[in-house]
């Protein structure tokens, strides 16, 4: 779950952005949410096969990620977002938390539309878990990528294909709205 003091960063973090140009209120660019799009299905489909074939649980680990990195940007594209190229994995993560947190609750919302009570208390915990899933892939990622560390690269590996495959899931509906 999302601490309080995360959010509280991440509010503080988005401003600093903006006023320094690492992340832009833009309209939205069609070509630019195909190609992120492209790039986030590309990616979790690579995971998927490197993932069956055994190939490299690295790498699934790596492209589980970046297709939550890209339909996280396609998201904040929709919603009038464009993260600049320098730290974009930390400008995405805190973007996510501010602008997307509460439209991923509304879309949960419907998704438990029978449950009406529940729905809002489930909602909240599972946008925090689904923008925290984000992080925490975040920083495995960079860890086993740039890390020498004997660790289960295999269980962590299958943990990321399903983190990135519900990430992308729920986001995309954010996108069809």
């Amino acid at each position: 779950m999302l601490s309080k003091d995360r959010i509280k960063e991440a509010e503080t973090n988005v401003r600093t952005y903006l006023d320094e140009g690492l992340l832009k209120k833009e309209p939205l660019n069609s070509d630019a949410l195909r190609v992120l799009l492209k790039n986030a299905q590309e990616s979790i489909s690579s995971a998927e096969k490197l993932n069956s074939d055994r190939t490299s649980d690295l790498w699934v680990i790596v492209c589980s990620y970046y297709s939550m990195f890209y339909i996280a940007n396609a998201v904040l594209r929709k919603l009038g977002y464009k993260v600049g190229e320098k730290i974009a994995h930390k400008v995405t993560a805190d973007s996510l938390i501010v602008y997307a947190k509460g439209k991923l609750k509304e879309s949960l919302i419907e998704d438990y539309e029978n449950t009406k009570d529940e729905a809002l208390n489930l909602a909240g915990i599972k946008a925090d878990l689904l923008i925290e899933s984000f992080d925490l892939e975040k920083t495995k990622r960079s860890k086993i990528q740039y890390k020498t560390e004997d660790i289960d690269k295999q269980s962590k590996a299958k943990t990321s294909l399903q983190r990135a495959k519900i990430f992308y899931n729920e986001l995309q509906k954010i996108l069809i709205e």
